[in-house]
């Protein structure tokens, strides 16, 4: 056979192929495939006997058509099916919105057949499928903003169990959004964590652990100790506890300049402590510390919270004093006890400080004030050396609370509790409740009971210009400040508690605190052969 033979047959092969091609095309996916005919045209070009010039070409062309073949096949398949799958999908479809329809029909005749009896009806639509309300849609963008929105759960039809008619669809309940404010500002700020929000209702999140855990993910390198002067007890423990940490713990030390004067004294061997040689260096020592141990009572705690202005590392309290209602660690097991705290994990008790703003009547406006004093028990008002009550006009976010004519008003925290607010008549608070106390120093008026505000207010306390007298403001017992008429007294939650550790936990420590510290309801037993019932 000539090459010239060759011709057809390659002109018969492409001919085939660009028709199979246009039907593809025009189809969408290729039906033609399946023609008998077609399938013995491609097997009869496929498995013709090659010639020997063109046998390479004619094998690789058939190799070429058979893999054409199966993946128009496949393509036709996999068509098929899709098809199928959405014809399924349309009559699903067509069931389910013609049983919406006929329910939408039931509630509505069953909604008026309620209203013409007088029996009663519902407050909204009783059409359970979706409906175009511009109300609907502007709930649908704000919930792209702060709070909590309801609409997205709401939206689809519920069914109430409580109601009389229980088993029918009933109505949505209006959509409504959550948001929270301070000072009558709106706030971004969420609290998820506090509130929950399902299904239109609102509760309050239950909490998995009430007890805060600290654990170090790196080891510890500085410790800042601070000591109750004019006590040799202390000093002496101090000295043992700073070669202790230094020797055994590899761990820097940072005590008060006048302690590394008494160190030195001691032995030249403590040139290593470090300490601060002007008060800027104070500001900038939270981030120099890792730990804070005291040791005394709790003035050496009020003396440490003081020293920060910001933050506050973990502070760990031993007791060396008279009282001890924040200070759960015995000094004589310190190395345990230091031992405990710097592997961790431990317990903290965060314990919440007030922050005070003097303002001056002669200030142009109130953010003349003076700078801000933070304190960990309470800011008393009293009226000092003056023979005159007190007066004081007293407001929280701007609405009037009272006048106090009196001794003076103690506006204290829950850590403050249990020193001068309780023996003013104040309650007793555990102290990882956030509020603030405001307990009045013997009223004038039988019937002023002490309060307790939540954490979010601002309380101001201003001197009349009508009082007879000044008032004096003291800060946990020092920096007294004369407040005469037209000054106040600006006071909040700061924003930088005083975490300190706990022996066991916060609870504990408090209940043990008020039983060895106060002797709380401390009585002797009733006898049990007295008389008795029936």
């Amino acid at each position: 056979m000539s090459p010239h033979q060759l011709i057809p047959q390659d002109s018969d092969d492409k001919i085939f192929l660009t028709g199979a091609t246009s039907d593809a095309k025009e189809n969408g996916f290729v039906d033609g495939i399946h023609d008998q005919d077609s399938d013995k045209a491609i097997h009869e070009s496929m498995y013709e006997p090659p010639i020997k010039a063109t046998d390479d070409h004619l094998v690789e062309f058939s190799e070429a058509m058979r893999t054409v073949a199966k993946a128009l096949r496949r393509a036709a398949e996999a068509k098929a099916g899709a098809q199928a799958e959405a014809a399924e999908w349309k009559r699903k479809y067509e069931l389910e919105r013609a049983s919406n329809l006929r329910n939408s029909h039931e509630g509505a005749t069953f909604e008026g057949s309620l209203c013409n009896s007088g029996e009663g009806r519902l407050n909204n639509s009783c059409d359970g499928t979706k409906v175009d309300n511009p109300a609907i849609e502007q709930s649908e963008r704000c919930c792209r903003k702060h709070g909590i929105c309801s609409h997205e759960i709401l939206q689809d039809e519920a069914t109430n169990t409580n109601y009389k008619f229980a088993g029918r669809k009933v109505t949505r309940k209006a959509s409504f959004r959550l948001s929270w404010g301070c000072n009558g500002e709106k706030s971004g700020q969420q609290k998820h964590e506090v509130v929950s929000f399902e299904r239109g209702d609102i509760t309050t999140a239950e909490r998995s652990s009430k007890q805060i855990l600290l654990k170090w993910e790196t080891h510890p390198q500085t410790v800042f100790i601070l000591t109750k002067p004019n006590s040799n007890s202390v000093r002496i423990l101090c000295a043992e506890m700073v070669r202790w940490l230094k020797n055994h713990k590899k761990i820097d030390v940072f005590v008060e300049p006048r302690v590394r004067t008494e160190l030195l004294k001691e032995a030249s061997c403590f040139e290593f402590v470090q300490t601060w040689e002007n008060d800027e260096e104070i500001k900038h020592l939270h981030s120099k510390v890792d730990l804070v141990v005291t040791l005394g009572g709790d003035g050496t705690v009020l003396w440490a919270a003081s020293l920060f202005k910001g933050p506050v590392p973990p502070l760990v309290p031993f007791s060396l004093g008279s009282l001890g209602f924040m200070t759960p660690f015995q000094s004589e097991n310190y190395r345990d006890c230091l031992d405990m705290i710097l592997k961790g994990p431990f317990s903290i008790t965060l314990r919440h400080r007030l922050q005070c703003h003097v303002i001056r009547e002669a200030a142009k406006d109130e953010l003349d004030t003076e700078e801000p004093i933070l304190v960990l028990n309470e800011v008393t008002i009293d009226r000092g050396m003056s023979s005159y009550l007190t007066f004081l006009e007293c407001y929280c976010d701007s609405s009037f609370v009272t006048c106090v004519q009196g001794d003076g008003l103690i506006l204290s925290t829950t850590s403050g509790s249990t020193a001068y607010s309780l023996a003013a008549g104040g309650s007793m608070v555990h102290p990882q409740v956030p509020g603030i106390l405001f307990t009045p120093i013997c009223p004038h008026s039988l019937s002023f009971r002490p309060l307790i505000f939540p954490e979010y207010v601002t309380l101001r306390v201003q001197v009349p210009f009508n009082s007879r007298g000044h008032a004096w403001a003291s800060f946990d017992g020092k920096g007294r400040k004369q407040l005469a008429p037209g000054d106040a007294l600006i006071c909040s939650m700061a924003t930088w508690p005083v975490p300190t550790a706990c022996l066991v936990d916060s609870t504990n420590d408090f209940l043990r605190s008020i039983h060895e510290g106060l002797h709380w309801n401390l009585r002797k037993s009733q006898s049990f052969d007295g008389p008795r019932d029936g």
